[in-house]
């Protein structure tokens, strides 16, 4: 019995596996994620390996204007972040109040 040990070939069947991940979106866009179809609080999504924030957001029908900034476990990530398998994923809002766009990096101090 032969197996298959060619690099290539196991990097194809990586890039088409999918990894779980929690879902939770915040404010307006539980709304919006609702008329789409998905769930919008600690919702278990399969997607694609390689999927990063911007990536989801076209899963989810969502425009990247609708979403300011993206939690992953917990700390804000850039959008080009690759997701990983078991990640708690929220999806911010844009105009969210309070001082916690500053402190949370989605937005630099005086520049709002």
């Amino acid at each position: 019995m032969s197996e298959n040990h060619d690099p290539k070939e196991n990097e194809t069947q990586a890039r088409k596996a999918t990894i779980a991940i929690t879902l939770n979106a915040f404010s307006f866009l539980q709304k919006k994620l609702k008329k789409n179809g998905f769930g919008c609080y600690n919702v278990s999504l399969d997607i694609p390996w390689g999927t990063t924030p911007k990536k989801l957001l076209t899963l989810l029908n969502l425009l990247p204007k609708d979403v300011e900034g993206i939690f992953i476990n917990g700390l804000i990530k850039p959008f080009d972040t690759i997701i990983q398998d078991g990640d708690r994923v929220g999806l911010l809002p844009p105009g969210t109040p309070g001082p916690y766009r500053v402190m949370l990096g989605i937005v630099q101090k005086g520049k709002e």
